[in-house]
């Protein structure tokens, strides 16, 4: 984290200077008073100047980002382009170009794996909780509609069997795809079991 230190004859003027070194404004620093400093007499002799230590305040969404960048060009996907889509607290990065595959990976676990790492990042720096979603040319969008159709496939086979189907093991927002979708079915309840990152879904029929 960058740090400086900056002197001049009043806090304030050290303040600004501090400020000028790191090239932001004061709410993203931490001001540090070393020394309050001393006019002295005459407003000469015995005199000291006034000492602050500035710190760069992080900003969780640009170091969620670098991060990202960083992991996703030594993952070996340099033809990609990642943008940033923020609203307040909730933050979407899309990648998007030739090599999105590689970091979609099967089903989607290597996204995954990806969004969990930038939100433990962003976080980290936050002083408030920040919801990030990591997307690839839509797959978040395409993923959900192929959950829906799958828990709706699903449902109707244990309504019909009436026996309990066990979906393979999937991350928490895809659980709650499942959940929701099938939240009013008439025939059919669901609940998880199971430890993370092996928890999944259970469709039971009502009986």
């Amino acid at each position: 984290m960058k740090e400086v230190t900056a002197t001049a004859a009043t806090v304030e003027e050290a303040v600004q200077l501090a400020l000028q070194q790191l090239g932001v404004s004061r709410d993203r620093a931490e001001i540090i008073v070393v020394e309050k400093g001393k006019k002295g007499l005459f407003g000469i002799f015995g005199s000291k100047p006034a000492v602050v230590k500035a710190k760069l305040i992080a900003d969780p969404v640009e170091e969620a980002e670098l991060f990202l960048k960083n992991v996703v060009k030594q993952m070996g996907a340099t033809a990609v382009n990642i943008e940033k889509q923020q609203n307040g607290n909730h933050v979407t990065f899309m990648i998007t170009g030739e090599q999105v595959g590689l970091l979609i990976g099967k089903h989607g676990q290597t996204l995954n794996s990806l969004q969990l790492l930038t939100q433990l990042v962003a976080n980290r720096y936050a002083k408030e909780y920040v919801s990030i979603i990591v997307d690839a040319e839509n797959y978040r969008e395409r993923r959900e509609k192929t959950l829906i159709q799958l828990a709706q496939k699903l449902a109707e086979k244990a309504a019909q069997t009436g026996k309990e189907i066990r979906l393979e093991p999937l991350p928490a927002h895809e659980r709650k795809i499942i959940h929701a979708t099938l939240a009013n079915h008439e025939q059919v309840t669901t609940y998880s079991v199971g430890e993370e990152p092996r928890r999944y879904v259970v469709i039971s029929p009502i009986k």
